[in-house]
């Protein structure tokens, strides 16, 4: 198997609460339905600062990137059809979907 990174890119933040607690159950649902798939879930980002060529540091994000998720899938197209069905989307949420290369040192 392959490992494909899943990146969250923008999205609605819920209006209340209540709105989160539901859109985070809808997320551990479509974690729980990848079963063995899921190897590295909701990892949101927090507190992000970028620092540009000339070294200068500012608060905040160049992208609206905010957490990953990592699953195995057969293939491009398997990891795809996970994706395409989490509710990050039903938020206005972009995912991107990208194999991870596992780099030898």
């Amino acid at each position: 198997m392959t490992q494909y990174v899943i990146t969250y890119l923008g999205g609605n933040q819920p209006s209340t609460p209540e709105e989160g607690q539901k859109h985070f159950a809808k997320y551990k649902e479509w974690l729980s339905s990848l079963g063995n798939a899921v190897i590295n879930p909701a990892n949101p980002f927090k507190n992000t600062h970028t620092i540009s060529p000339d070294g200068n540091i500012t608060e905040g994000s160049k992208t609206t990137m905010s957490g990953y998720t990592i699953i195995d899938a057969e293939s491009i197209d398997a990891a795809l059809e996970m994706a395409k069905v989490c509710p990050f989307l039903e938020i206005e949420g972009t995912l991107e979907v990208s194999e991870l290369v596992q780099m030898k040192m």
